[in-house]
């Protein structure tokens, strides 16, 4: 029978449920000279199949549409308006700014910082708790899992992958009683995507168990409320409490789409599961024989489990955000085993990465396919100063036509609540945001678009189940003959 070892002269709290105090300063020694190259070089190759394409995912394509509005005089939760909040459309302006709005290289680059960032971190935690081998081997066993998922949601650059080290700091600097910067890492999770919260419940577990001064709770919630007061005064306030959290009441809703919602679920687990062949056995392993003193880490999963389910549409990225908390569990359950299961787990670590990573390189991509077809045909049927409305659910389009939006909306799904992966009951002008068809209505109103598109191929957000789209076509528009991989594009009808 297995028994737990002594505690590691790095590692050794007073109770085996709390983490280790703050450390004094250990001076150099070559350590992270060594490892941080290997992190990086891992960090790239598993990044590699993400500058295969333009775009992955309709979520880069939407945060590139935004990111142009904005450059262009645009404000969020106004001018254009998304369900997110505001740091990562601004980090793509940022990007835009420096690097022109062409390419989406630049962020594919900063997501591979995130990836090293984190990965960084958590050989940091790990080192503090367990030694200089666990701090090497949470490092590449994050590494090794962190495109485990479908390559649209493994290898984009979008909300997941910039959560993550702001969690793991938000952890680590919690375990070090450093509660403004833990606060502040919770923010930014939080300002890139509200279920980066999820992060704040280890950390309050930390400070509850630490036996807090009056002092360190005020620094930890200044901290944390500051930076999002302030992003909601650089935007607008009642925009962005109404876009991130009071108007999404429709999109949250479980009912509509059950058994499709049900299946995505159960595919992207078992991807993940495949890819955390290595680590989920050692955890399940010492569960059951040792006690390892990482409830912290635990709360952390749990809380990134809670947020995967928040809404109950199960899209692969949302998983990314068990990868920090499940590869610092195998490692601490890796200390507790022989030696020669940390070789196994590196194996099959490796292998699984491979696989995901082959998926990567290779895969057909053919809705992209399909947007760059449509997006030339958008070309050739509009002038530069032209606006359009792509009747739809791939923003990137505007983005490869090089054409303004004619609204807000960048996609259908604000319209007819298709955006959260509904196909049938619950998707209609009746469960859209609040106000967006009058919203709607009176944009095109003041300036009909010179190209409509209709994007929708037999889905349930068709103009011919949307009463309004459907007279407004009607009235002013009339169809090109033909069209582009099912798509249907719409001119204005002579003399009007």
């Amino acid at each position: 029978m297995l028994v737990e070892p002594p505690p590691s002269p790095r590692y050794a709290p007073a109770r085996a449920d709390l983490p280790a105090p703050p450390l004094p300063e250990a001076p150099p020694d070559g350590y992270w000279r060594r490892l941080l190259p290997v992190l990086a070089v891992l960090a790239a190759v598993t990044r590699l199949p993400s500058f295969r394409h333009p775009v992955w995912n309709p979520d880069e394509g939407y945060l590139a549409v935004q990111a142009r509005i904005l450059a262009d005089g645009g404000a969020l939760y106004d001018t254009v308006v998304d369900r997110k909040p505001p740091l990562l459309p601004w980090l793509y302006e940022a990007c835009f700014a420096v690097f022109g709005d062409e390419s989406l290289r630049p962020l594919k680059v900063l997501a591979v910082v995130s990836q090293l960032v984190t990965a960084a971190l958590l050989a940091a935690a790990a080192r503090e708790r367990w030694g200089d081998r666990a701090g090497r081997t949470a490092g590449v066993l994050y590494l090794l899992v962190s495109i485990g998922l479908n390559p649209e949601d493994a290898q984009a650059a979008t909300f997941e992958i910039f959560i993550l080290p702001f969690t793991a700091a938000a952890v680590r600097y919690a375990g070090r009683r450093r509660w403004t910067a833990a606060g502040l890492a919770v923010a930014g999770a939080v300002l890139v995507k509200q279920t980066g919260g999820a992060v704040l419940v280890p950390v309050l577990w930390l400070l509850w168990h630490s036996r807090p001064r009056r002092g360190q709770v005020l620094r930890l919630c200044a901290a944390l409320v500051l930076p999002v007061a302030a992003a909601a005064l650089l935007t607008d306030p009642a925009g962005l409490l109404f876009w991130t959290v009071t108007g999404s009441g429709a999109y949250a809703a479980f009912t509509g789409s059950e058994l499709h919602v049900l299946s995505r679920g159960l595919a992207n687990s078992a991807l993940l599961a495949a890819a955390c062949a290595g680590l989920v056995p050692p955890v399940v392993r010492v569960l059951r024989i040792a006690r390892t003193g990482v409830t912290d880490l635990w709360l952390w999963l749990a809380a990134s489990a809670a947020a995967v389910l928040a809404g109950f549409h199960f899209f692969g990225h949302y998983y990314l955000q068990l990868l920090p908390p499940l590869a610092l569990l195998a490692t601490a359950a890796l200390q507790v085993l022989p030696r020669g299961r940390l070789t196994s787990a590196l194996l099959a670590s490796a292998a699984a990465c491979a696989l995901f990573l082959v998926w990567g390189l290779l895969a057909p991509r053919p809705e992209l396919a399909h947007a760059q077809r449509l997006a030339t045909e958008v070309r050739h049927r509009t002038g530069p100063q032209e606006r359009v409305l792509l009747w739809g659910m791939h923003p990137e389009t505007y983005w490869l036509a090089d054409r303004a939006p004619a609204t807000r909306y960048l996609t259908a799904g604000l319209l007819t609540n298709y955006s959260g992966g509904r196909d049938g009951p619950r998707v209609g002008e009746e469960y859209a945001v609040e106000g967006s068809w009058r919203t709607l209505t009176g944009e095109l109103r003041g300036r009909l678009p010179a190209l409509i598109v209709d994007d929708s191929r037999g889905r349930p957000y068709a103009p011919e189940h949307l009463p309004t789209l459907r007279r407004l076509l009607a009235r002013h528009y009339e169809p090109l003959p033909g069209d582009v991989g099912g798509a249907v594009l719409y001119v204005r009808s002579a003399g009007r």
